[in-house]
């Protein structure tokens, strides 16, 4: 294509999903260093990318909230004619993204053939056949392929600022944690829904056999919904465990996260931050495809497969026994594994 100077990435709204995404950011800049490069977020999770080497700047925005709130559409548009861009990457698969872009005028529009948006794309790529069967990272990036963009090795990463480690270090001393303590987080929740989360007893039971070691620290995280949650598991705890859902920032989340030793988790957007930042992991899945949207070469999973696995729904209509048939003693033990391997300072 004729030279690209302005580039805009219309990047994915969950967070997961925007974890696994950022590879393709990469790529771009390998393939245009010279460009200018803008990651389009939904304010919400923009945060995840603030330190972004490939980007040179993130453009934030609040989504509008039905068809009759017509500026904050007006405010986009104009965002986006002003860019001038010559090429758009879609990584959102929706009807209104397209229509952004197309009224943005911004010139090549790339996107996913989905939501009958066609005719508003400059190149309509249809989905790999084997989606379901290939890794979402991998996805994403066949979507260059037609911009002559070689499929990478790049795996999906998160970047935080020396001073962010250095304000986390401080705020886990305040709970007398130090590197000389092994640090586990622990993520009970997933914003997708219940269908995803494995039993509130068993990851304080699971808890309780950690503590049996001297050195284990445990903090939880959670969003404000998943609090009451993490009370519930954290009530009557040893005072080792240290409850954070509701009280941190996306930004304060990535830097305890990358401070773990080891990190157990739903399938959720934490447990995609934990691999894009190197914290060995134990994922728990039911509902969804670990084949498809597990950590990228990283940690361990326990997906038991039970015939109804994955049926991607919110809420299990029946017997849970995706989640039922992990045990307390197989996590216990893979996460044990991990902690063997943990080397603290002498």
């Amino acid at each position: 294509m004729t030279t690209v100077q302005n580039i805009i990435v219309r990047m994915p709204n969950w967070l997961g999903d925007l974890v696994m995404a950022t590879p393709v950011l990469a790529d771009i800049r390998a393939r245009w260093p010279e460009a200018n490069i803008t990651a389009m977020c939904q304010a919400g999770v923009a945060p995840l990318l603030a330190q972004d080497p490939h980007i040179d700047e993130l453009y934030a925005f609040h989504k509008p909230s039905g068809w009759l709130h017509r500026q904050p559409r007006r405010n986009i548009i104009k965002a986006l004619r002003d860019g001038q861009y010559d090429l758009g990457i879609l990584l959102t698969n929706s009807l209104s993204s397209a229509w952004w872009f197309w009224r943005g005028q911004v010139k090549r529009r790339v996107g996913f053939a989905a939501q009958m948006r066609s005719p508003l794309l400059s190149d309509a790529v249809p989905f790999p056949a084997n989606k379901e069967t290939q890794h979402l990272v991998i996805t994403y990036k066949k979507l260059l392929k037609g911009l002559g963009v070689p499929l990478s090795d790049h795996p999906p990463h998160l970047y935080l600022s020396e001073q962010e480690k250095e304000n986390t270090a401080k705020f886990l001393r305040k709970y007398g944690i130090t590197d000389k303590h092994i640090l586990v987080g622990v993520n009970p929740g997933a914003a997708y829904g219940s269908a995803k989360c494995w039993l509130p007893t068993r990851f304080r039971q699971v808890t309780q056999r950690l503590l049996e070691n001297p050195l284990v620290r445990v903090v939880y995280f959670g969003d404000n919904s998943g609090a009451p949650l993490v009370r519930e598991i954290c009530t009557g705890l040893s005072d080792r465990v240290v409850n954070l859902a509701g009280k941190t920032s996306i930004r304060e989340l990535m830097s305890l996260i990358q401070a773990c030793n080891v990190m157990l988790t739903n399938d959720s957007g934490p447990m995609h931050m934990a691999a894009a930042l190197g914290t060995p992991l134990v994922a728990l899945f039911g509902s969804t495809n670990d084949v498809a949207t597990g950590p990228y070469n990283h940690g361990r999973v326990i997906h038991k497969h039970v015939p109804c696995s994955p049926c991607y729904k919110r809420e299990c209509p029946i017997d849970f026994k995706c989640m039922t048939a992990i045990e307390v003693e197989e996590v216990v033990d893979e996460l044990q594994r991990l902690i063997r391997d943990v080397k603290l300072p002498i």
